[in-house]
C-alpha cells in the first residue's frame, strides 16, 4: 500500500497510543517527507501531497547492537530470496566523476548574499546548499552498501521508490542526524552544526566559538518548535553540545557538534501535529526558519525535493523515528532490467550545505561542504575538490 498524506496512525492522538514494550516490534508504515513540503505551505502547516508512506505488516528485522535478527508477521522469504537472487549487486555500479552545478565561485557568491541578508538583520543563520551531480548506472544497492560501509549512518535509509512515468528512483541516505523521535508522549531531536574532517583535533570543533553559536541558535528554534505541541515546562535542554564522530575511521569519518531537545506532548496532540510544527528541521534551514527558507528559495537554483526532508517509520503502536535527509543520495533512471536496483544511463545527486552566519567565510564554507561529502566520494571523484 502506498499513500500520500498522513496514515491514519499519525493522526492519532499520541495519548490514545501504547508503546510496544522494548523488544517488541509492530506493524506500521515507512515514509519520505520532501523538504518542499515546507516550503510550499505556511511555516509549520506543510502541505501533505509529494509525502509518500508505504505500509510494511511483514519484515526482517536486524538488530546491531545484539547482531541478532528477528521476524515480524509472516515475510515472505521464498520471494525475498528470489528479489535478492535476482538483484544487479554482483555487476556492481559505475558512477562517472561528479560536479557541482553552481561550482565554487557560484556557491561562494550564493554565501556572500546570505551574509548581506544576516548583515542587514532579515536572518541569524542560513544553510545554503549546492548539488553535485554525476552519470550512474548499475546496482543501486552496490551502491548503498559501499557508501554504508564507509560513513556507518546512524540514520541511514535505502528505499527503491515506485517508478513514476517509466523512470526509477532510489534514495541512499546516509543521515548521521535524528529528526524525530516520537516513544508515547515524549518527542526528542538531535540538530547538528558543526563539522570537521574525522582527521583533524576534535577540540578545534569543540572550542569553536562560531559552531557553537550555531549550534545554540539552532537549539533555541527547536526548543521553539517543540514548544507548540508539548506541554509547558517539559521542554528541556538534555545535551547542550558534544562532538562526535561519524564515520569507519578517521580518514573517512567526519566529526560533529550535536545537541539534544525533548519535550513531552500535550494530549491530543498527534504525530502529524509534531511533524506541522517542528518540519523541515530547524538545522538544514537557519534561524528564523521561515525567512531563512525564503533565502535558501531564492539562492540555490532547484527545489531540494527528498535532500533536507525526512525519511522515518510510524509504527501502529506509536514509536516513531524520522532523520534529517542529509548525506542521501538520489539516483533515478530508466530501468536497466528486472532487478529493482538496476540503473541504465542515470544520474546520483548528492547535496551539500553549510550553515552561514555573520562571520562566515564563503571560501571556508565551501570547504566544509566538500568534507560533507565523504559519502558520495566514497563512490565516485568530485570535480574540483578543492579545499581550503
Amino acid at each position: 500500500m502506498v499513500l500520500e498524506g498522513f496514515p491514519e496512525v499519525a493522526r492519532r492522538p499520541l495519548e490514545e497510543r501504547t508503546p510496544a514494550a522494548a523488544g517488541v516490534h509492530t506493524a506500521g508504515y515507512v515514509g519520505v517527507l520532501p523538504y518542499d513540503l515546507g516550503a510550499e505551505g505556511e511555516i509549520g502547516r506543510p502541505a501533505t501531497k509529494g509525502m509518500c508512506w508505504i505500509r510494511y505488516e511483514n519484515a526482517l528485522i536486524f538488530d546491531h547492537e545484539s547482531r541478532r535478527w528477528d521476524v515480524l508477521g509472516n515475510p515472505p522469504l521464498d520471494a525475498i530470496l528470489e528479489n535478492l537472487a535476482r538483484s544487479s549487486v554482483q555487476r556492481g555500479h559505475r558512477v562517472g566523476g561528479v560536479e557541482s552545478v553552481l561550482g565554487r565561485d557560484g556557491y561562494t557568491k550564493a554565501v556572500s548574499r546570505g551574509i548581506e541578508y544576516i548583515r542587514a538583520g532579515d536572518v541569524y543563520q542560513v544553510n545554503l546548499a549546492h548539488e553535485l551531480r554525476g552519470a550512474f548506472s548499475g546496482s543501486t544497492r552496490s551502491a548503498f552498501a559501499a557508501m554504508a560501509s564507509a560513513c556507518v549512518p546512524a540514520f541511514g535509509a535505502y528505499l527503491e521508490l515506485p517508478d513514476a512515468a517509466g523512470e526509477r528512483c532510489c534514495v541512499l541516505s546516509l543521515s548521521p542526524e535524528l529528526f524525530l523521535d516520537v516513544d508515547g508522549d515524549l518527542v526528542s531531536t538531535r540538530p547538528m552544526k558543526g563539522t570537521r574532517p574525522g582527521s583533524s583535533d576534535p577540540r578545534v570543533l569543540e572550542r569553536s566559538e562560531k559552531d557553537r553559536a550555531e549550534l545554540n541558535m539552532i537549539i533555541d528554534l527547536m526548543r521553539n518548535d517543540l514548544g507548540r505541541v508539548c506541554r509547558f515546562g517539559t521542554i528541556r535542554v538534555d545535551a547542550h553540545r558534544s562532538i562526535e564522530r561519524h564515520g569507519k575511521d578517521q580518514s573517512s569519518s567526519i566529526l560533529q557538534a550535536t545537541g539534544v531537545v525533548s519535550g513531552r506532548v500535550r494530549g491530543s496532540i498527534s504525530l502529524a501535529d509534531v511533524m506541522h510544527a517542528a518540519f523541515p528541521g530547524g538545522s538544514i534551514t537557519g534561524a528564523p526558519k521561515l525567512r531563512a527558507m525564503q533565502i535558501i528559495e531564492e539562492l540555490e537554483v532547484s527545489p531540494r525535493g527528498i535532500y533536507c526532508g525526512s525519511i522515518g517509520y510510524i509504527d501502529d503502536a506509536g514509536r516513531s523515528q524520522f532523520n534529517i535527509a542529509i548525506r542521501t543520495a538520489i539516483v533515478k533512471g530508466s530501468p536497466g532490467n528486472a532487478a529493482r536496483d538496476d540503473i541504465d544511463a542515470g544520474t546520483i545527486s548528492f547535496r551539500v550545505g553549510a550553515g552561514i552566519v555573520a562571520d562566515s567565510d564563503p571560501g571556508e564554507e565551501w570547504s566544509e561542504t566538500l568534507v560533507k561529502a565523504a559519502a558520495i566520494r566514497s563512490i565516485a571523484t568530485i570535480k574540483d575538490d578543492t579545499q581550503r
